[in-house]
């Protein structure tokens, strides 16, 4: 058998390496002990945890997709990595440092004698923050999912601009990779389902590159984070922290921004924390404030798709590095991405669901409620008229405004903006839920040609609940986007709604018996 004299030297080089950094006499020092060395194996590195500090070696492995096969190229990698990540967890990200070879022949972290390996230095942080981690024990918090993202929108915000061309060429090769790679595991990953997806990607892909190469143009393809699953984020003082991003191949990391929102999404989706993918959906669209990314719903079914068949070729790709022990939970982590993958491409026909009734009988959390179980993922977008306003006026939320920003005129131009982002949103392919107070026939109207246009029916949700109540819930209100209070309960009471042919809910109760309510109503 043939070996390679320049790999063998290498691997039995990062093999010295390995066991000096994972040595805990190696980390202790100036009278601190470290007892023990916890070690984290990926197919392209090896983390070693040690006491307050995490060093990062790259495996000398060359992959189609990264080649850290050289010293050189890995330290190159390694200043990467500290580049891309100092944006987002520079409270993470320390520097490089080298793993040197003293004049005894003994390896020391760097000293003076040869360079013989390079190491990321990262602060440690406690592993059980990580997000995949906390979910495990249940889901996330609103605030939390909510912070999530706007971090992402943050993160996006200054992210580099980049060439559409590159990276929409690169995703029809993806393709071909993700079908190359489940044919190599038939006991994993089915020759037919195998077919079926690849065939499904390929239309999707075509049908949606104009699409892509326009939000190019626009400005929405970036060097993004480009692997924001839940593993590589990180609570830190009860905020999220993304690290770990990709650095060892820029193309790969590159992409549409709601491509890299899709992992985030899928991840939250696989795990079945459904209501938490479709809270973080509808915030960072609400963050963004850009109208271009309700036409770019469009691509999101296909991004979803690409992250779990993606994430379902990494999990198996781990395999060769994994004890028996644990090779059949990797397997079956392996065949449920693929599953996942093959559910987002099933075409499902978007809704349209207007949830109306007065000030504090419940629409906005009825319609939060409702929304990741209405249509495709992560679920339906939510199009709130208290929301809209307080953009519209380009204040926060929790803002309150004037009683000049509650004239007919103003809230006939705030109605119109939620029927024009309602049609773009239905247009996309993906679902809408209103959330509004309708007490006039024209607006209730309004919307159901909204949906007659898009040659769908409009599913008229009205919210009941007696004056008293309505009183109480608008009175024990906080931090909400809705400036109604006591008098205007009073002043909607007294108005005559008209005809309300919309299925009218008993919204008296515990939440969870309305909610139970309107879900029975709406099937």
């Amino acid at each position: 058998m043939n070996t390679d004299p320049v790999k063998a030297a290498a691997n039995t080089i990062q093999a010295e390496v390995i066991a000096f950094l994972g040595d805990p006499q190696t980390h202790s020092r100036k009278g601190i002990a470290v007892d023990s060395v916890q070690r984290i194996n990926t197919h392209a590195a090896i983390v070693f945890l040690a006491g307050q500090f995490a060093y990062k070696i790259k495996r000398a492995v060359a992959y189609p997709f990264l080649d850290y096969s050289t010293l050189e190229k890995r330290r190159l990698v390694c200043e990467h990595e500290i580049e891309v990540n100092q944006a987002n967890a520079p409270q993470i990200y320390i520097g490089v440092v080298a793993i040197t070879r003293q004049a005894d022949h003994s390896l020391k972290i760097d000293g003076a004698g040869e360079v013989v390996e390079w190491a990321v230095l990262m602060k440690r942080f406690d592993e059980n923050q990580t997000l995949d981690k906390i979910v495990e024990s249940g889901p996330l918090s609103d605030t939390l999912a909510n912070s999530l993202a706007c971090a992402m929108v943050r993160a996006h915000a200054r992210a580099p601009l980049r060439q559409a061309g590159p990276w929409i060429a690169a995703l029809r090769k993806y393709i071909n990779h993700n079908s190359e790679d489940f044919t190599r595991h038939p006991d994993m990953f089915p020759i037919q389902p195998v077919s079926r997806l690849t065939e499904a990607s390929i239309a999707a892909y075509q049908q949606i590159k104009p699409l892509l190469e326009t939000r190019g143009a626009a400005g929405h393809v970036r060097l993004c984070h480009g692997d924001a699953h839940l593993g590589n984020i990180v609570r830190i003082n009860d905020q999220p922290i993304f690290f770990d991003a990709i650095e060892f191949n820029d193309i790969i990391a590159t992409g549409d921004v709601l491509y890299d929102l899709a992992f985030l999404l899928m991840d939250l989706w696989h795990r079945g924390h459904r209501h938490e993918a479709n809270l973080v959906f509808n915030r960072y669209l609400i963050e963004c404030r850009s109208d271009d990314h309700y036409q770019g719903l469009a691509a999101l079914p296909f991004f979803m798709m690409m992250r779990s068949a993606i994430r379902a070729r990494v999990t198996t790709s781990r395999r060769k590095f994994c004890p028996d022990h644990q090779q059949a939970s990797l397997i079956e982590q392996a065949a449920g991405y693929f599953s996942t993958a093959c559910d987002f491409l099933n075409n499902e026909p978007p809704k349209l669901v207007a949830v109306g009734g007065l000030s504090g009988s419940g629409k906005s959390t009825i319609a939060a409620s409702i929304a990741a179980k209405i249509g495709r993922a992560p679920g339906a977008v939510v199009l709130r008229s208290d929301v809209i306003r307080k953009k519209l006026f380009g204040v926060a939320e929790t803002e309150n405004l004037p009683q000049s920003a509650y004239t007919s005129t103003v809230s006939q131009t705030v109605y119109e903006r939620m029927y024009e982002l309602s049609s773009q949103v239905l247009k996309s392919g993906h679902s809408v839920i209103v959330d509004a107070v309708f007490d006039r026939e024209r607006e209730r109207d309004a919307i159901a040609d909204v949906g007659r246009l898009a040659g769908i029916a409009l599913e008229g949700i009205w919210l009941d609940a007696p004056e008293k109540i309505l009183v109480a819930r608008v009175s024990a209100r906080k931090n909400d986007a809705s400036d109604a209070d006591e008098g205007v309960v009073r002043k909607q009471m007294a108005f005559d709604p008209g005809t309300i042919t919309w299925r009218k809910i008993n919204a008296t109760g515990k939440l969870a018996d309305v909610l139970k309510r309107v879900e029975n109503t709406l099937g």
